[in-house]
């Protein structure tokens, strides 16, 4: 199995920023796939960024440019770099891997909060 395990939320005032890390654990890791969604009150689940072993990146339309998905030095360990931040950005953050051994994990979410 995968255990993920999130830090870095927090409360910031509109216009600053955070970084979110999560870390997988496990036996026989085979991540290909890591990424965050997000989820306000009374909203869906939305996906806000991925990247792949190769690095490559996707991301919402409505984070891009002011979000950095990045994989770290350490292995199956990711960062968001959330900058420019709004209320509209406000949610609960998951972060998940894809694992080819194991399905999808999830994280146990960081609260994100943005207010003056």
């Amino acid at each position: 199995q995968v255990h993920l395990v999130e830090s870095g939320g927090g409360l910031v005032q509109p216009g600053g920023s955070l970084r979110l890390s999560c870390a997988a654990s496990g036996s026989n890791l085979r991540i290909n796939v890591m990424g965050w969604y997000r989820q306000a009150p009374g909203k869906e689940r939305d996906l806000v960024a991925t990247i792949t072993n190769g690095g490559s990146t996707n991301y919402a339309d409505s984070v891009k440019g002011r979000f950095t998905i990045s994989r770290g030095n350490a292995k199956n360990t990711q960062y968001l770099q959330m900058n420019s931040l709004n209320p509209e950005d406000a949610a609960v953050y998951y972060c998940y891997a894809d694992d080819l051994n194991w399905g999808r994990y999830w994280g146990q979410g960081t609260q994100v909060t943005v207010s003056s």
